[in-house]
């Protein structure tokens, strides 16, 4: 009767308690350091009411991120920047590879180069942003590459820069691009076909204004004269289009592309994308699920620390410009002196003013509003040239570049150009 009474009287003692804490091994999990630390740069950039969401929007990034790729500099030593501290200048390259990424939709690809190539420049006072459009067939000098198997190629003088990525993928295609410029890039990523659709299906789409109706039966872009919003299929065709704009040519391709990324420029700004964590989450989470991004950049909180950088900068001083060029046999070459006073100006954080037109494959929209500058001619907010001829620079300390350089500002409203002989 003693013990039944015991037993009782334990009962009503645990009953009143409430439910017994039973304590288990748990699982550890090394991306939780990391990720209470994306959280917290999360916090400091939305605020505390957007904590709940910001978070959650954090943990879905941060499991879409694909492996990395390690970066090295030319003597072959492992590039760590710092992660998350965006503080003064910095350039990151990013490749856009042909490969299709394995999707049979795109056919049997098996070459793995990369036709486009750009590289951003963001000034130390993040007030200015340039991106260079390398050619896809210039002629450049390919150093020694890490192999990814294992060792290193052998240094190349003469191969066109689309060689680099399939030589000794993106570290390969990084350290080409850094002989070639004089730059240090610490941040690189590779987009793959299904990237493209998925970046501009993250913004809605991009508008674009087209000057004729466009049809290219090679990349399947079927698009009416006016304006067209771009997205999915539809925008990766846009870009990849060479056959249907300009005179057919990959530097008509160049211009058109800077048509499409001066409107995506002008939409991200104009729907504050960059200060809205949804928008922003959903765009990061689209770079991490579908580009290969170098170990310094496949990180959200870096991700995040740069569109902060470029929050304000005004659209006017996001220039466009093709890594300067002329003809050779095969192919283009660099034009020296041009490209000299364009490298020079980075490598010296000074913003640069674009003098010539915005290249083949593009031409003024007519339809502009009237406050913007004509197409041809550098923004109307930029000074004009005082400098004396052989300093190249313009009012406010900018580098003013030949007229044979061709670009566009992300002010300035263009149309696409369809094919003519």
């Amino acid at each position: 009767m003693s013990e039944l009474h015991t037993r009782a009287q334990a009962r009503a003692q645990e009953k009143a308690a409430g439910p017994a804490v039973r304590h288990g091994r748990l699982k550890q999990h090394h991306p939780l350091k990391a990720l209470l630390k994306i959280v917290v740069a999360v916090i400091a950039v939305v605020g505390i009411t957007g904590v709940s969401l910001a978070a959650y929007a954090t943990v879905d990034v941060v499991a879409s991120v694909k492996k990395s790729v390690k970066l090295v500099d030319a003597k072959g030593k492992e590039t760590t920047p710092g992660v998350g501290a965006m503080n003064g200048a910095f350039n990151v390259l990013l490749a856009g590879s042909d490969s299709g990424g394995g999707n049979t939709a795109y056919g049997d690809r098996e070459e793995n180069l990369n036709d486009v190539t750009m590289l951003l420049h963001v000034s130390a006072d993040h007030q200015n942003a340039t991106v260079v459009s390398f050619p896809r067939d210039m002629f450049v000098s390919i150093p020694s590459c890490p192999d990814p198997k294992g060792g290193s190629f052998d240094a190349m003088s003469r191969q066109k820069i689309n060689n680099s990525l399939s030589y000794g993928g993106l570290a390969c295609t990084v350290l080409t691009v850094e002989k070639l410029t004089g730059l240090d890039i610490p941040y690189a990523g590779v987009i793959q076909f299904d990237g493209v659709i998925e970046m501009s299906n993250a913004v809605g789409g991009v508008p674009v204004c087209v000057a004729g109706d466009i049809k290219d039966p090679y990349t399947g872009l079927n698009v009416k004269g006016g304006q067209n919003v771009l997205q999915g299929s539809q925008a990766l065709a846009f870009l990849r289009t060479r056959h249907g704009v300009g005179d057919g040519s990959d530097l008509g391709r160049i211009s058109n592309q800077q048509v499409f990324l001066s409107s995506l420029v002008r939409t991200i700004k104009s729907a504050d994308v960059l200060s809205n964590p949804v928008k922003l989450y959903g765009l990061a989470k689209a770079a991490t699920s579908n580009i290969t991004l170098s170990d310094s950049l496949n990180n959200p909180t870096t991700i995040v620390s740069m569109a902060m950088a470029l929050k304000n900068i005004d659209i006017s001083k996001v220039v466009f410009v093709q890594y300067p060029n002329h003809y050779v046999d095969g192919g283009v070459a660099p034009t020296t002196d041009a490209a000299d006073q364009l490298m020079s100006a980075l490598q010296n954080d000074k913003p640069i003013t674009l003098t010539g037109d915005t290249g083949v494959g593009s031409e003024a929209d007519p339809n502009a509003p009237a406050t913007q500058a004509p197409a041809t001619q550098a923004p109307a907010t930029q000074a004009p040239a005082t400098g004396t001829p052989d300093s190249g620079t313009a009012g406010g300390g900018s580098v003013e570049l030949p007229s044979d350089v061709h670009g566009q500002t992300a002010a300035q409203y263009t149309c696409s150009k369809p094919f003519s002989e």
